[in-house]
């Protein structure tokens, strides 16, 4: 296994993984993959399940399913699990300040009330320093 045995994923990192792995670094590669086997857990911020709806409702990404079948799908897997939107982390994005993207914020938050890496490929999201991220 990459770095940890649970991580948080960012909206991108799950997109690449539904669609196949392209574009994942190695490391966030091999965190799917052992979540895939069921050695490692990935928690879904609920930021990151409206972001995905967002982005298929607009016809940006192509989930070949609704949503809903989408994520009913990922969670059949109990490696995946989604991750509820708490008042601390919504006061944390809050105070985050390394871009202005409101979704970036309540993933990182997310990532910093479990205390576990993010993958992620955002280098404004690494530079930051806020959470380890792995990609």
């Amino acid at each position: 296994m990459a770095d940890s045995d649970a991580v948080v994923t960012d909206t991108h990192a799950l997109l690449f993984h539904a669609a196949g792995g392209r574009g994942l670094g190695p490391k966030a590669a091999a965190v799917f993959r052992a979540a895939e086997a069921r050695r490692a857990l990935v928690y879904v911020p609920v930021a990151v399940m409206w972001e995905v709806m967002l982005l298929a409702r607009a016809g940006r990404v192509n989930l070949r399913r609704t949503s809903r079948g989408f994520f009913d799908d990922l969670f059949t897997n109990a490696a995946y699990q989604p991750l509820d939107l708490s008042r601390e982390q919504v006061v944390a994005a809050d105070e985050l300040r390394f871009n202005r993207d409101p979704f970036d914020a309540l993933i990182v938050a997310a990532a910093q009330a479990l205390d576990l890496p993010l993958l992620t490929r955002d280098i404004e999201i690494e530079r930051a320093g806020a959470v380890k991220v792995i990609w």
